[in-house]
């Protein structure tokens, strides 16, 4: 039936956001004592003093403050139906108006963002859907931007009325993975509620999105102009645009120029090389899900390509839930009738047994073996279509073949890595026959997997594959994969995280590399642990009458001492104890020494500690005419010191701070990175006694100014991808090898054995700069989705035939 846009309709459309208010409200109180759990069991934990006395602080400021949050927060978001309701139908933007945004608005909007953008990946098809039926509803091309049903709106709402009952941003921040856990999976149920109400309401019961499409160049028969969908949350302004980046129309966003699926051209957003690869891939897969939608039917579509984050079992529907990495492991499982089950693993096992005669027949010959596996692949493909039960089986059939058809025709991979690939076609048909959230999600672990092994082997030529441990573990991920048919994904996300672990291995197994990642990780433990050191020494010092030369010196100099010095000796190490004692009896040394008996102890110990604090400074690489001008300072501080009237410091502090020194380690934290690691290839040979002439190393450029979607990205690099590195005008193809335990230094190799240690500041500045370029824009099994669909776009009646 037909909804009409009038009173009856309005009020259908504000009764269906009551509804998913009161369902997403609903959450508030479980999030409050999700919080207060999380908060009690830190609280609990054993850890330094600082990591403690924090947790403390967290548990104690929530509980005063969580009754005043939970009722705000519930109060304001009830309240949010009127607001919502008085601009429905009308204009979404009002008229333009240009402010300037303070400093805490903006902090406040960046946590806020996370949170709507980790609901928006995961929902984003049911709230496309919402949003068209909505606009439907009400005669509007785009909901408005307070609209409840915006991923942003209950964000942002949770954010700000935690910053009202007197919560800190920090505090947020902190609690924010749990506020996510919990909150996503609910709002992810309500629009997929709302959905289903509007539906059982006869409102758009099939959603046709030629009926959407606004069309920005020139219209008439056989316009290709760039393409917008009103609602989708990849056109402009959607709700997974970056903060402040503004929508772009013209030719430069066209469908061929961005690289979109043809079958639905969307306009792209603006903001980071991150954020805007994440939208076009999920572009693909939204435009996939509408192709299919179209010619099977919503019903049979949604069981083909559902993304609900349920839990999934294996292909006869039993088996417990297989978590993925990101999220992979959400989705459901679907009925696969057991005849049906038994063609495909028919087709399996007969394959393996054809694919090892080609490899047997043809030795040393991959690409003839590549080209009659297709054959043999795509024949099979079509006797298993013949024989599935239900048009979405056909339809998942003929998409899964499409896909790998274009991931064996990917020349980059080497010959014998496709022949293995090749034999993941029919557990992949299997997995997603089993589970259709395989097309809906970036993150289901088979996608993962391809993914991962396909980024890793491109960069190489066949010659280096050939016969190689990599070869080899490839074959043994795809040889488990066929053992274990009946576990569904889980056997997926088994050995992704095997082969990601191999990774980490194989990349850095030449003594080169293991010389460089262990000088890199000493150099980023010893600058951490000289900047941890040196907050306790201020701590220790801050109710001492010292004076400022010799905290200078203990600042600047003897807790860069004693970091070196753990690093080589161990933090009970026979010498770093010494050195530990050394800087508790400077202190007292440079104090005031108003007795006889004090001075004449400092006169005989004097020779003794100079010496240690020589041998100090030789083990930090400060000797000659530095060294003379500390070992001058300290001199002339103690001789002041007998002559000076002030109160002496007492035995007792002295004592404690010697105690404490001793046992330096309990009081700081092992989290965090350096902020400021002083990294030249002449401070690593210097400091650590390590030849450093075979690292190019890329140290922070002194303020510069880092980009935090930059550093995001830097942060979310793979290890093995590829890139281009244009350092020093000079481009090289270089692979990531290796990212320091911190995150703050991250290793890159190339052909030639160069190695490249760059810093986590440059690194972001070298993304942003266009200096280092990853080899590929979009993953394997998101090309792999595209190229499928353009040919089922220029021939849609081979989807079903």
């Amino acid at each position: 039936m037909s909804i009409a846009r009038s009173a009856s309709s309005l009020q259908l459309a504000r009764e269906t956001r009551e509804r998913f208010v009161l369902a997403t409200g609903s959450v508030i109180v479980p999030l409050a004592q999700a919080i207060r759990d999380r908060l009690t069991k830190q609280a609990s934990e054993i850890g330094s003093a600082r990591a403690m006395q924090e947790s403390r602080d967290d548990f104690v400021a929530f509980q005063g403050q969580a009754t005043q949050w939970v009722s705000l927060a519930q109060t304001h978001w009830r309240k949010s139906v009127n607001a919502t309701g008085a601009s429905a139908g009308g204009s979404s933007t009002g008229g333009l108006r240009l402010e300037l945004i303070g400093d805490d608005v903006m902090e406040s909007n960046i946590l806020s963002s996370r949170l709507a953008q980790a609901i928006q990946e995961k929902a984003s098809f049911e709230l496309s859907d919402l949003r068209l039926r909505i606009q439907h509803l009400e005669g509007s091309t785009e909901l408005d931007a307070n609209d409840v049903l915006r991923p942003e709106a209950l964000s942002k709402l949770l954010v700000e009325q935690w910053l009202a009952a007197g919560l800190s941003r920090a505090l947020w921040a902190r609690v924010q993975d749990t506020v996510q856990q919990l909150l996503v999976g609910v709002v992810v149920k309500a629009y997929e509620d709302a959905n289903a109400f509007l539906v059982s309401k006869g409102v758009m019961e099939e959603i046709d999105l030629k009926n959407f499409v606004r069309r920005t160049g020139a219209s008439g028969s056989g316009s290709s102009g760039p393409a917008t969908v009103p609602g989708s949350p990849y056109a402009g302004g959607g709700a997974s645009q970056a903060p402040g980046a503004a929508s772009r129309h013209g030719s430069d966003a066209s469908p061929q120029n961005r690289g979109f699926a043809p079958s639905v051209p969307l306009a792209t957003t603006g903001g980071s090389p991150l954020l805007l690869a994440r939208q076009r891939a999920q572009t693909a897969l939204l435009s996939l899900k509408r192709f299919v939608a179209a010619r099977i039917g919503a019903a049979d579509m949604q069981s083909t390509m559902s993304s609900s984050p349920q839990s999934v079992a294996g292909m006869d529907g039993g088996g417990a839930p297989a978590g993925g990495a990101g999220g992979g492991g959400g989705g459901t499982s679907r009925a696969v009738s057991n005849t049906f089950a038994g063609v495909i693993a028919d087709a399996e096992a007969a394959y393996r047994m054809a694919a090892t005669q080609y490899m047997q027949n043809h030795p040393g010959d991959a690409a003839t073996v590549i080209q009659q596996a297709s054959v043999d692949l795509r024949r099979r493909s079509a006797e298993i279509k013949k024989r599935a039960p239900t048009t979405a089986d056909k339809a998942t059939v003929e998409i899964v073949a499409l896909m790998f058809q274009a991931i064996l025709a990917e020349e980059r991979i080497p010959f014998s890595a496709r022949v293995w690939f090749a034999r993941l076609q029919m557990p992949v048909l299997r997995v997603a026959i089993a589970e259709p959230e395989f097309f809906g999600t970036l993150q289901h672990p088979a996608r993962m997997l391809i993914d991962r092994m396909g980024s890793c082997v491109m960069g190489f030529d066949a010659a280096a594959i050939s016969g190689s441990a990599l070869e080899g573990e490839i074959r043994r991920v795809v040889q488990v994969i066929e053992q274990y048919p009946e576990t569904g994904q889980r056997v997926f996300k088994l050995v992704f995280d095997e082969f990601v672990a191999f990774l980490g291995r194989y990349l850095t197994q030449s003594d080169t590399t293991q010389r460089v990642m262990s000088v890199a990780q000493q150099v980023e433990q010893k600058e951490t642990m000289a900047i941890q050191y040196t907050i306790e020494l201020r701590k220790m010092l801050n109710d001492m009458p010292v004076r400022d030369e010799i905290r200078e010196f203990l600042f600047k100099v003897w807790a860069e001492v004693l970091a070196i010095a753990a690093l080589r000796y161990g933090a009970q190490g026979e010498q770093t104890v010494m050195l530990k004692r050394v800087a508790s009896e400077l202190v007292w040394a440079a104090s005031a020494k108003p007795n006889r008996a004090d001075r004449a102890r400092v006169i005989q110990d004097l020779p003794q500690l100079l010496q240690r604090l020589r041998l100090g400074m030789n083990l930090l690489g400060i000797i000659d005419e530095p060294q003379e001008a500390h070992i001058k300072t300290i001199g002339a501080t103690l001789s002041d010191a007998f002559l000076s009237k002030t109160e002496a410091i007492p035995a007792a502090k002295i004592d404690a701070m010697a105690e404490r020194l001793a046992h330096l380690e309990d009081f700081v934290s092992d989290e965090g990175g350096a902020s400021n690691l002083p990294l030249d290839a002449n401070s690593i040979e210097l400091l650590l006694g390590v030849d450093a002439a075979s690292i190019e190393v890329v140290p922070d450029t002194s303020g510069a100014v880092v980009a935090e979607d930059m550093l995001e990205w830097a942060h979310e690099l793979q290890v093995g991808n590829w890139f281009m590195l244009d350092h020093n005008d000079r481009v090289s193809q270089v692979q990531f090898v290796w990212r320091s335990d911190r995150k703050q230094l991250h290793l890159f190799a190339s052909a030639d054995g160069r190695s490249f240690l760059i810093q986590v500041g440059r690194l972001a500045n070298y993304l942003q700069a266009g200096l280092l370029v990853p080899a590929e824009e979009e993953t394997l099994t998101v090309r792999a989705t595209r190229e499928a669909l353009a040919k089922l776009d220029a021939n849609p009646e081979r989807l079903l035939n």
